[in-house]
């Protein structure tokens, strides 16, 4: 059971459901609170200490990832766990990268409930320990470069597009490293002495954005106390990264256009333009030219930030480099949890090297954190591993698929089959690229 005395706030605009929670929460000797909307939660953290806070992504007046965004902007760092309904990869994406510790998958399972506050708090109570003691911590920002000769490609296109005026959309799945390549372009470039700041464009929401890129004046909002130097003033002469640029709503994408194509931002409020000297690395996962065709995403911009395009291998395309990486997320986690972990056991090796890693350098990071938590006698052994079911196609299983004249449709869906869903295997397996599997697919109204 947890320890007595600790303190939840618990965010829930289900008053069932968050009185449920309650009840659980005080059997098991916490002292819980509970509200309904985002702005209670932020005036119950602006007048009370929380050991934990539990919030559903879907609130009233707003979302759990701007109540934690909030959060940590006050440097109220609290362990947060996001719960959802609506649970998908990218937000669980979007809430780790703020902060959140993890997320939970509603209907709540008591004991995935329970093991997740157990891991929470104990990660905060190393850090707090490693706080006092002032533990210098690594720059997790170092890039850490693979050998594999498909990652060795990127690389070639980095030197050539880095050190040019050129706009670059960096393409590929959550979670492959898109921020690492982006901050590789700034660093070959002859801005790297300048600034180069990250935008989540997936955390911005049609209110908020304008005033994050572009800034703001005093009082040109209930909120705007004080004058704001927007992200394109911050970074004057250096680097704006914009991660999951086509989530940007689409009103923004046009002052956006107007900014990048004249070099200058208007603050909200403000009457003049400021000029500003900026360049662009934009990053997506989403098939930019379908949200074109759908109206989500304006062709202008698009073109505006395509203007060369480096495309990212997903982590299962070069296995040949997990073993370097998750060596280099050990020593992180060392550091994070302030334990000496010196080894990965060739079995673990071996076991994550049979996994699909839809999550791509992201969940290869978590799951070598949470191994590193658990292994003793400095060493991760395959059971210090979370259960790890989602496998690839070993190359030993891989029969000959490729696609022959006749039946295709039910050649595909079988290689699908074969490849338990993952479509780059799929293609490989069918010796077709991935766009033409795509567009087979769709002819075959093949859906998975």
């Amino acid at each position: 059971m947890f320890i007595m005395s600790k303190k939840i706030l618990i965010v829930e605009d289900d008053v069932a459901f968050g009185v449920m929670l309650k009840t659980w929460f005080t059997k098991n000797n916490w002292e819980a609170d509970t509200v309904s909307t985002m702005s209670k939660a932020v005036q119950a953290t602006n007048t009370s200490h929380y050991d934990l806070i539990l919030s559903d992504l879907r609130l009233p007046d707003g979302d759990g990832i701007l109540f934690l965004t909030s959060l940590r902007e006050k440097k109220i760092m609290t362990p947060f766990i996001i719960m959802t309904g609506y649970a998908d990869v990218q937000t669980a994406v979007n809430a780790i990268k703020l902060g959140a510790f993890d997320y939970l998958k509603k209907p709540i399972i008591p004991d995935v409930l329970q093991q997740k506050i157990e891991l929470a708090l104990k990660q905060s109570d190393v850090e707090i320990k490693k706080e006092e003691k002032r533990v210098p911590q690594r720059d997790i920002t170092k890039v850490v470069k693979g050998n594999s000769p498909v990652i060795q490609r990127v690389y070639t296109h980095i030197s050539l597009v880095a050190p040019t005026k050129m706009s670059v959309l960096i393409l590929g799945e959550s979670g492959t490293g898109k921020e690492y390549i982006a901050r590789m372009i700034h660093e070959q470039s002859g801005r790297k002495d300048k600034p180069f700041i990250a935008v989540d464009c997936g955390s911005l929401s049609m209110e908020l954005a304008p005033s994050e890129l572009f800034g703001h004046k005093k009082g040109s909002f209930t909120s705007a106390i004080a004058d704001k130097r927007g992200v394109f003033e911050e970074a004057k002469g250096g680097t704006v990264f914009l991660d999951e640029v086509g989530n940007l709503p689409y009103e923004v994408q046009k002052q956006l256009l107007r900014a990048l194509q004249e070099q200058k931002v208007r603050p909200v409020g403000s009457a003049q333009d400021i000029n500003v000297d900026v360049r662009i690395v934009a990053a997506t996962n989403e098939d930019l030219e379908k949200a074109i065709e759908e109206g989500r995403f304006r062709q202008d911009l698009y073109h505006r930030i395509n203007e060369f395009s480096i495309v990212v291998p997903p982590l299962r395309d070069r296995l040949d480099d997990l073993e370097e990486f998750a060596y280099h997320f050990l020593v992180q986690a060392n550091d994070e949890l302030g334990k000496n972990v010196k080894r990965i056991s060739a079995k673990a090796i071996e076991k994550l090297k049979e996994y699909r890693w839809d999550g791509n350098l992201r969940e290869l990071r978590n799951v070598i954190r949470r191994a590193t938590l658990f292994a003793e006698n400095q060493e991760i052994t395959e059971d210090n591993l979370p259960v790890l079911t989602s496998r690839i196609v070993k190359p030993q299983e891989v029969e000959d698929m490729a696609l022959q004249p006749g039946d295709e449709k039910e050649q595909i869906m079988a290689a699908l089959r074969k490849a338990r869903g993952n479509k780059t295997v799929a293609a490989k397996l069918l010796q077709i690229d991935r766009k033409t599997l795509y567009n087979k697919m769709h002819l075959y109204e093949i859906e998975l």
